[in-house]
């Protein structure tokens, strides 16, 4: 039985190393480096062009992606980002750990939770398309070039983080005589 059938997870080292290699591999045949808003967007907008395509050719925004003869499924990040997927789901079965579940602590219902991450999704992506990047994109392929705006952004988002877990934390942790932690 190796490591992964355990529920273990792979080296952090290793997995470093081959990220970057695979964000090497990013910039070297695409020409352009990791990130999944950009590809969702051209999916919506895709989505969209095949219902309402007159709606997407008066869209400045959205005719740039798919306006008149622009194929917008024919970018690598779409395939990047479906490659994304199929690859962890693959890993999931291979380590026997896909299902369905809920990650929370004894202080919060499974719906809360559900509402909770739907509505921190939703900022985030909302933040990646202000942003004009989401955080793998930010992040690696940002900072892989050393972005000064990259670099702000993901101390900007780890300091956030630091600062919100002070208030969420008592969600996740279990009560002890006291009450609370």
């Amino acid at each position: 039985m190796n490591k992964l059938d355990r529920g273990e997870h792979a080296n952090p080292y290793l997995a470093g190393i081959l990220l970057g290699v695979v964000l090497f591999l990013a910039f070297f045949l695409t020409g352009g480096g990791l990130g999944a808003s950009g590809a969702v967007s051209r999916v919506q907008i895709g989505l969209l062009d095949l219902i309402a395509p007159l709606h997407v050719d008066k869209n400045f925004y959205f005719a740039q992606v798919a306006g008149g003869d622009k194929n917008p499924w024919l970018d690598s990040s779409i395939y990047m980002l479906l490659g994304t997927i199929l690859g962890g789901a693959l890993s999931g079965i291979m380590s026997k750990r896909l299902k369905l579940e809920i990650f929370k602590g004894p202080q919060i219902t499974n719906n809360a939770r559900l509402i909770f991450a739907f509505i921190g999704g939703g900022v985030m992506g909302w933040g990646a398309r202000l942003a004009r990047g989401c955080t793998s994109g930010q992040a690696l392929s940002g900072g892989a070039l050393l972005s000064v705006g990259s670099w702000v952004f993901m101390l900007s988002l780890f300091a956030g983080g630091y600062f919100l877990a002070y208030f969420f934390r008592n969600l996740w942790l279990p009560k002890n005589k006291g009450g609370s932690v």
